[in-house]
């Protein structure tokens, strides 16, 4: 059977960008949330989020002009060529057409989108800039990694909303395990924008100052950005030209219970857990920590956190979320709980819940990595991943024997 080696991290975040900024920042507990400078926030109550500030995409990229590219796809394309950077490949000594981008998103090129509605507010249609125009696709995001590593292989964008980047990941653990691929770039990459800012604030999603994932007195969500790509190839590849394997990828599984638009499902949710397993070859007592999708909601934390129990019983694995520091950062978000997977297995230790003070006596035992990061030997990852319209994805990673 063929194996799947995860080999280069790419993460282009708020608390850091590439793997040593993103892991200490992890292991430290730091937070990336600032007041919002990519929108006026005039009339909006709450105005914090998850920026990548002082994103130099030129100092990353060898290819491709900034100019001509919306900032979500310079986040991909930047993420893919710190996981190559990062996983020792030179990409223009592998067979172009069997290394292949698969990136998920919620929104796309978000910021376009709102640039060019601006411009047709202001002047109509015909006051749109053409060059805006040919940014807006959301299929460049793929495109731009494609581009920007020479890669002629499948080039395919996601739009499964926040489990987009664990669905991009099982795309290319088909791809790798069917014999197509020898090198996947895998991942997610989304913006912070006006709309997603408003629309979960209609929602009652959104929270003031901090999100505090399974607190007793959680309130929502800060939206994030960011992109996450994972570098993933066949052990075979992998061993063939001497690089370092992170991990393995064992699996996944996903489903869509298309329960409710925008309310988790909890039997679908202990489902899609059950499925990931069996395909991935392990039971309960072996997973070693969840990468919550944890978005810091009522609803949501509840819904995961009584799945998780349906599971594991009343003791399960350690259960931590990193949006609580970075976030959520929509199609890149279980891209980075992926990376912090990986690096849980790699680096010993279990990324913590910041701003956690009470325990939710309605999910007991339920152990949250209280804002201290925690050693621990971790030698199977479950990786949460959900979105709206029920659509769930989980990617299980296990360390390599």
């Amino acid at each position: 059977m063929v194996r799947v080696a995860v080999t280069g991290l790419g993460p282009v975040s708020s608390i850091g960008v590439g793997v040593s900024a993103f892991a200490d920042a992890l292991r430290s507990g730091r937070s990336g949330i600032s007041r919002i400078t990519s929108f006026d926030t005039s009339g909006f109550p709450f105005v914090k989020a998850g920026e990548v500030h002082g994103f130099r995409p030129g100092d990353h990229l060898s290819r491709l002009d900034p100019s001509r590219w919306g900032r979500s796809s310079l986040f991909a394309a930047t993420a893919a060529r710190l996981a190559a950077a990062d996983g020792g490949l030179d990409p223009d000594r592998i067979d172009a057409g069997r290394a292949h981008a698969v990136i998920g998103t919620t929104s796309g090129e978000s910021q376009v989108l709102e640039a060019l509605t601006a411009q047709i507010l202001a002047e109509g249609f015909a006051g749109q800039d053409p060059t805006l125009l040919a940014q807006l696709p959301a299929n460049r995001l793929a495109h731009a990694v494609s581009e920007e590593l020479g890669l002629a292989g499948e080039s395919l964008t996601l739009a499964t909303a926040c489990s987009a980047s664990n669905y991009a990941i099982g795309y290319g653990y088909d791809l790798l395990v069917a014999g197509e691929a020898d090198v996947v770039f895998a991942g997610g990459a989304d913006a912070v924008c006006r709309w997603a800012h408003a629309g979960f604030f209609r929602l009652g999603a959104l929270t003031e100052h901090a999100c505090a994932p399974f607190d007793r007195d959680r309130s929502g969500i800060l939206t994030g950005e960011g992109g996450a790509v994972l570098m993933l190839e066949t052990f075979e590849h992998a061993r063939a030209r001497g690089a370092r394997i992170y991990a393995e990828l064992l699996g996944y599984g996903l489903n869509c219970d298309a329960h409710h638009p925008v309310a988790p499902h909890a039997p679908s949710i202990a489902d899609c857990i059950r499925l990931a397993h069996r395909n991935a070859g392990v039971k309960p007592e072996d997973v070693d920590y969840i990468s919550a999708h944890g978005t810091g909601t009522p609803a949501n934390d509840f819904v995961e956190g009584a799945a998780i129990l349906e599971v594991f019983g009343p003791e399960p694995p350690p259960v931590s979320s990193i949006k609580s520091m970075i976030g959520h950062t929509m199609g890149a978000a279980s891209g980075f709980g992926a990376i912090a997977g990986v690096l849980a297995i790699d680096r010993g230790f279990l990324p913590p819940t910041v701003n956690w003070e009470h325990p939710d006596e309605e999910l007991p035992g339920l152990d949250p990595v209280p804002n201290v990061a925690r050693d621990a030997t971790v030698r199977v990852v479950q990786n949460d991943g959900f979105a709206f319209g029920g659509n769930n994805a989980i990617v299980m990673l296990g360390a390599v024997a």
